[in-house]
């Protein structure tokens, strides 16, 4: 790489799981950076944060790394994007310090940058970031989700934000592989957010013109592994005990609200720890049955001590493990929340009916934005991780009679279409 040969923007997929950057120049594109020495693949960042204190902070694979050398002590931060729509979330406590969610996202962002710069050796200060086609189907709530985002990038020290939806880049990145003009649906289906772009192209790429609509909406791999754990591992933590409380008359069973704390990674990471553990105090003091007291004991543990993430990560592991076989098992192996469940596809599929109806339904407005038939698409085009489900396959294929299914890099097609995109950009700088 000589002196001129760096780039001058760069293209950023923040994710609800990973995160990737690229980057260009006005005459190239350059291969995404290797921004995270310690992962299995140094070019995905895993889109998580780590507190020990507010003056020890780690991100990507070292920040899973130090939550477990530091005995689950601290606080790890997943899945944050989920929070940018939401108005209910604007500050969390890290130390002694009150952070808000855009200054999270400027930390991650930050890193993001500068291990870029130096590995590209250049001062970048342009960026292109990814947002899905909806953060939210408010339209305010999208709105705020991407000024919190562009905030966000400025406190990571970006002057320049340009703002691209992550399936017209997954498109950018497709076109390269086409012999002639074709009719193409992109299903982008990550971690936060199922998108979706219905687009005429040809091998030199595409106008604005030829992009006949975008539509997405925030349910996703997530949801589906919320739904999971709502349905399979949520009675290991109490879900279904009862309880009195005093002077009442009532046999009460679990709140709603814990229960869906249970079944949202998200939340889980960002809980306020006092108040749920007051809660689970007061259920624990007025349960009926005494063989229920283990379980919320799992619960108040899960919560003291943080560990929703390595229960994320046993039903992540345990749904993908369904793309393959026809049974596994869940397994949660630290011992203050150790349960094994046997679960088969006939039962994640049963259990995240809802949610692959919601994302289906999401490609079919898609086509009504666009004014398009169902069988006029010609080439169904997926990525991201959870387009590897083999029912939500089906489902999406099903909806397309005379399209032939396409994938591309789970990872990687977003952030190297952002990098052409990126590249445009540049041209316009120079």
């Amino acid at each position: 790489m000589n002196d001129r040969d760096v780039p001058s923007v760069f293209a950023i997929d923040f994710g609800t799981s990973n995160s990737l950057l690229a980057a260009a120049s006005a005459s190239r594109v350059f291969a995404p950076a290797p921004i995270d020495p310690e992962a299995s693949d140094p070019t995905v960042l895993k889109s998580a944060l780590y507190f020990m204190s507010l003056e020890e902070a780690s991100f990507g694979a070292s920040a899973t790394r130090a939550l477990v050398e530091n005995g689950f002590r601290g606080r790890l931060i997943r899945s944050i994007k989920r929070h940018l729509p939401s108005r209910s979330f604007s500050k969390t406590q890290i130390g002694s310090r009150q952070l808000s969610l855009e200054d999270l996202v400027g930390a991650f962002l930050r890193v993001m940058r500068t291990r870029a710069c130096e590995h590209f050796g250049a001062d970048v200060t342009a960026v292109v970031m990814g947002r899905p086609a909806r953060f939210s189907s408010n339209d305010e709530d999208d709105a705020l989700a991407e000024e919190r985002l562009r905030k966000a990038a400025g406190l990571a020290g970006f002057t320049s934000v340009t703002f691209c939806p992550e399936p017209l880049a997954a498109a950018y990145d497709f076109a390269a592989d086409l012999s002639e003009k074709r009719v193409v649906m992109i299903a982008d289906l990550g971690g936060g957010t199922s998108d979706f772009t219905v687009v005429r192209m040809e091998r030199n790429g595409f106008d604005a013109k030829d992009v006949l609509a975008t539509h997405g909406l925030s349910v996703a791999g997530d949801a589906m592994d919320g739904a999971l754990m709502r349905r399979v591992g949520a009675p290991h933590f109490g879900s279904r005990a009862q309880y009195t409380v005093p002077f009442g008359h009532n046999d009460l069973t679990m709140p709603r609200k814990l229960i869906e704390l249970l079944a949202s990674p998200a939340d889980l990471t960002l809980v306020d720890r006092k108040k749920v553990l007051g809660e689970l105090t007061m259920i624990k003091e007025g349960l009926i049955r005494k063989d229920d007291r283990p379980l919320i004991e799992r619960f108040v543990a899960l919560v003291e001590d943080g560990l929703g993430f390595p229960l994320y990560e046993a039903i992540e592991a345990g749904k993908r493990g369904l793309s393959d076989a026809e049974r596994c098992t869940i397994t949660v192996t630290d011992p203050s929340i150790a349960f094994e469940e046997s679960i088969d596809r006939a039962l994640l599929e049963s259990t995240t009916a809802n949610e692959v109806e919601a994302i289906v339904g999401s490609m079919r407005q898609t086509l009504e934005k666009a004014g398009i038939a169902a069988g006029e698409v010609e080439i169904l085009c997926l990525t991201g991780g959870t387009s590897r489900m083999p029912l939500l396959m089906k489902a999406l294929a099903a909806e397309l009679p005379n399209a032939k299914a396409r994938r591309l890099s789970s990872f990687h097609s977003v952030v190297l279409g952002l990098a052409k995109r990126a590249q445009e950009v540049a041209a316009t700088l120079s």
